[in-house]
């Protein structure tokens, strides 16, 4: 035997087991420490409050009916179209400011949803707009009913009407002529993960 074979004698089968134990036992303290790390990289209530992205579940939204999310502190309106509203759009652009969405608001429409419905196409029944008056920053109220009724023209196409100054929008979020506010609703940066789920803030060219 040499000196260093002396010095290192070789290790036992009961002492091997031992250190192969301690051994696992390390790593599993390990990723379980690791775990709760993980676990914050979930956005945090601030950072939805900053712009963090939101999904919503639109499942439940039934036709002719509105949902409402919360989106970098603004509302958001999910809107479900009927067949009859998407087709009646393009017969109010007469009456409108901006009917082709040339002038941003606050942020540039998004560019899939740059067509008649300002919606994506493969989807063009679901409308999501920022819920913010372009005049003041109220939040107008879903007149959807066509028709006369208080405040509202006789030839009411069904939209939105701004409580506070008398700003009207389509369907769409389009402004009309004649009202304080200048531009039209905001789109903001959407996409479907399913045919029932959307995320607001996100795309296909990543987060707003």
């Amino acid at each position: 035997m040499s000196d260093q074979q002396s010095k290192n004698p070789p290790m036992d089968k009961e002492r091997r087991s031992l250190l192969v134990a301690t051994g696992g036992l390390s790593a599993l303290g390990a990723a379980a420490f690791a775990t709760p790390l993980v676990a914050s990289f979930a956005p945090s209530e601030k950072a939805k409050a900053a712009g963090a992205p939101v999904e919503v579940d639109i499942g439940d939204l039934k036709v002719g009916e509105q949902k409402v999310a919360e989106w970098r502190g603004k509302p958001v309106w999910i809107i479900r179209r009927s067949d009859e509203m998407t087709a009646g759009l393009s017969k109010v652009d007469p009456e409108l400011v901006d009917p082709k969405s040339e002038k941003p608001f606050t942020m540039p429409l998004p560019e899939y949803c740059n067509n008649a419905f300002r919606a994506r196409a493969d989807h063009k029944n679901i409308q999501v707009l920022v819920g913010v008056c372009s005049h003041l920053g109220c939040s107008p109220s879903a007149k959807f009913t066509s028709g006369a009724q208080a405040g509202l023209p006789d030839n009411w196409p069904g939209g939105y009407l701004c409580p506070c100054h008398g700003s009207k929008f389509d369907l769409a979020g389009r402004v009309f002529k004649n009202v304080p506010a200048p531009t039209n609703l905001d789109v903001p940066p959407y996409m479907f993960l399913t045919d029932t789920k959307i995320v607001i803030g996100k795309d296909e060219k990543g987060e707003a």
